[in-house]
């Protein structure tokens, strides 16, 4: 009979996470089902493990959010702002709003109005300071910032909602049954444009509103 042999170290497969691979695999879920659909169970199961090992590497899923928007904060290219300190401050809202129309989940998480991914600041130091320029105090500057941020989560949420709803409808939306069956009397201006209303409802016209805000703001300066 051969004698035992005292092993020593692990034994088992090898661990398989990382925080890489739980923010690989997060990124993946997001872009599928949405912020609504991340949590530690759910990602646990896409990795094959469990909540616990999870925790290994991220404190929670707010630790977990946070690591993946400066992940995508730091792959947002800085150009050139434009001198003129009203057009600096359209070109920066306009930057935010694509940048997050990228993503969609960013929009729900940072809907919260609490995370937010340090790296990304630029693009609000560079709207409260253009405001501050134009002659704004640094309170109006402040206040100035929060209206365009909400208009452009506002605009970028329910564009997100609708188009998430449309795709798993399989029947007109209840708003398009809704404006065919307007009554012309009742609503004369609405019946005419019944027929237009989804598409025109559709348009993006983020720009433009933003321009009226941003005109808007600066008006009394």
């Amino acid at each position: 009979m051969q004698p035992r042999t005292n092993r020593t170290g692990r034994t088992g497969r090898p661990p398989r996470l990382s925080q890489e691979a739980i923010i690989s695999a997060a990124q993946r879920l997001l872009a599928a089902e949405g912020a609504d659909g991340l949590s530690m169970r759910r990602l646990a199961k896409e990795l094959a493990s469990t909540p616990m090992a999870l925790y290994h590497h991220v404190r929670d899923k707010d630790e977990l959010l946070l690591l993946l928007l400066e992940e995508h904060a730091r792959s947002i290219p800085r150009p050139e702002l434009p001198k003129d300190p009203r057009e600096r401050m359209i070109t920066a809202g306009q930057l935010l709003h694509d940048v997050l129309a990228e993503c969609p989940w960013i929009v729900e998480v940072l809907a919260s109005d609490d995370l937010m991914a340090v790296s990304a600041l630029w693009m609000v130091e560079a709207m409260v300071d253009a405001a501050i320029e134009c002659g704004l105090t640094p309170e109006q500057a402040v206040d100035a910032y929060r209206i365009v941020w909400y208009y452009t989560v506002g605009e970028l949420m329910i564009r997100v909602t609708r188009e998430r709803r449309r795709a798993e409808a399989d029947r007109p939306s209840h708003r398009d049954r809704t404006f065919a069956a307007l009554a012309e009397d009742e609503y004369p201006r609405l019946a005419s444009l019944a027929g237009r209303w989804a598409e025109l409802t559709a348009r993006d016209t983020h720009r433009q509103g933003l321009e009226a805000v941003v005109e808007g703001l600066l008006a009394h300066v």
